[in-house]
């Protein structure tokens, strides 16, 4: 039904930027939400972004002021612009999309960030 694909991670020094990209293939009925989680070695799963069917923007706490969520719904993509890398962002990053029904949850299979310093 609904196929989610990230890229653009990688290794990047410390004050970089990289451009994650979520590529879909299939499209739900309506899309909720698209967000970005994260997840660290030895760490739980964190929301890091967040952009409602509106528009609206979240972040979580420790991002905010360096990355930046958006979407391009023409072309099926999502991306997040993420800025002044540091190395607590070290992550596998995973898209997420939900849709207007419960079962309409989709994730990719995630990319991986590396931030040296």
């Amino acid at each position: 039904q609904v196929q989610l694909v990230e890229s653009g991670g990688g290794l990047m020094q410390a004050g970089g930027s990289l451009r994650l990209s979520c590529a879909a293939s299939g499209r739900p009925d309506s899309i909720r939400t698209i967000g970005w989680y994260r997840q660290a070695p030895g760490k739980q799963r964190e929301l890091v972004a967040l952009i409602n069917s509106g528009g609206h923007t979240d972040y979580v706490e420790s991002v905010k002021g360096r990355f930046t969520i958006s979407r391009d719904n023409g072309k099926n993509t999502a991306h997040l612009q993420m800025n002044s890398l540091k190395s607590e962002d070290t992550a596998v990053y995973y898209c997420n999309v939900r849709g207007l029904w419960p079962q309409d949850d989709y994730w990719g299979q995630g990319t991986q960030v590396t931030v040296s310093s």
